[in-house]
């Protein structure tokens, strides 16, 4: 997938799914600029991406604040003009006994994960709509917006919010030609892949746990022009355990 001339927007780039995601959009010749709270980590990925003759910038940036979201579009139009494609990838978590978990902890997981990507997407679709052809935007959402361990109250929330968000905005900016989808990943190893044990990739359908790269491929997949067919949806990556009827024997 060629993807020259085309500006990324990655939130939470500095690590983990993030980092793959920005690392791909380069490969494919995007011009990538990568949002992180952790600035050190971002600018990490940008000499990596440049390392291998790729395009990149960084702007610290902590969803959580409006005016940070604000600062980062205007930095990526100002170093490349226009916003092409925002990747809704910066999250926290907080899995906590459910009597436990504070207010101010709760807000703290619905302020980043789910009203921090709204506004990301807001903002940076107020820029696309200005493009010939629009843009795409592709949230990150969960597997767990759909099933659930105990103590995950707050993150699963947030993760079935940007699911129905992902539709919603969908409708919202068709006008503009903005497709918007969302990927719910089940799980992905952002670790030592080597120190995984075979029962971990076994009770898979696809016999391996996820790595980052499997969402980034999908990034790219949904974010491709000649796919702009596919708005409103959330792709499942999550090697076929939401499917799988598990029962002890």
């Amino acid at each position: 997938m060629d993807f020259k001339d085309k500006v990324v927007i990655v939130t939470g780039g500095g690590h983990g799914i993030g980092e793959a995601v920005a690392k791909a959009f380069a490969s494919a010749s995007a011009k990538v600029i990568i949002a992180d709270m952790d600035r050190e980590a971002a600018d990490k990925v940008v000499k990596e991406i440049k390392k291998s003759a790729g395009e990149a910038t960084s702007v610290e940036t902590d969803i959580r604040f409006p005016d940070q979201i604000t600062t980062l579009v205007n930095s990526a139009i100002d170093t490349y003009g226009k916003i092409d494609i925002l990747i809704n990838n910066a999250g926290v978590s907080r899995f906590k006994p459910v009597f436990d978990l504070t207010v101010e902890e709760w807000d703290d997981v619905i302020n980043t994960n789910l009203r921090g990507t709204f506004l990301c997407a807001r903002e940076a679709a107020k820029r696309m709509r200005e493009n010939p052809n629009g843009g795409s935007i592709v949230n990150i959402a969960s597997t767990r917006a759909f099933m659930s361990e105990k103590d995950s109250e707050a993150y699963a929330a947030t993760k079935g919010g940007i699911s129905a968000l992902t539709h919603a905005l969908s409708m919202s900016l068709s006008d503009d030609r903005i497709t918007v989808n969302a990927i719910s990943p089940g799980w992905i190893d952002t670790g030592d892949y080597q120190k995984l044990r075979e029962i971990d990739h076994e009770q898979h359908p696809s016999k391996r746990v996820g790595k980052p790269d499997d969402i980034a491929r999908t990034c790219l997949f949904l974010t491709n022009p000649e796919n702009d067919f596919i708005t409103g949806e959330n792709i499942i990556v999550d090697g076929g355990m939401t499917r799988k009827m598990i029962y002890e024997h």
